[in-house]
């Protein structure tokens, strides 16, 4: 019975290159993410009254409020603030993740 070829992957050379490209990308994707990881996004909310800073691993790393927002008698409003920084932090985080991730694999679309 003949040698079968599996679409392409059929020879040891190739199957052998085609592992050593893929553990090349899997390195590449790996110090993307820690790239992005010790990444830090910075957002505003009111005019910049309130500032929210977070890390590429998507925690909180500073919250700085003008002292003139807080007012007593609005607690809500500020707490408006900091949920409007702290989620626009966090999606430009998101966004440059999903953009580096693109670019590391322009041919896999959304999948990141």
């Amino acid at each position: 019975m003949g040698r079968q070829n599996f679409g392409g992957f059929g020879g040891g050379a190739n199957m052998q290159q085609l592992m050593r490209q893929a553990q090349k990308m899997q390195q590449q994707m790996q110090e993307a993410q820690d790239k992005l990881d010790e990444a830090e996004y910075e957002a505003t909310a009111g005019g910049g009254m309130v500032t929210v800073k977070v890390s590429g691993k998507r925690e909180i790393t500073s919250i700085a409020i003008d002292p003139q927002v807080v007012d007593p008698d609005d607690i809500e409003m500020l707490q408006d603030l900091i949920t409007a920084a702290v989620n626009e932090a966090l999606r430009k985080g998101e966004e440059a993740r999903e953009e580096a991730m693109n670019r590391m694999a322009p041919g896999m679309g959304g999948l990141f």
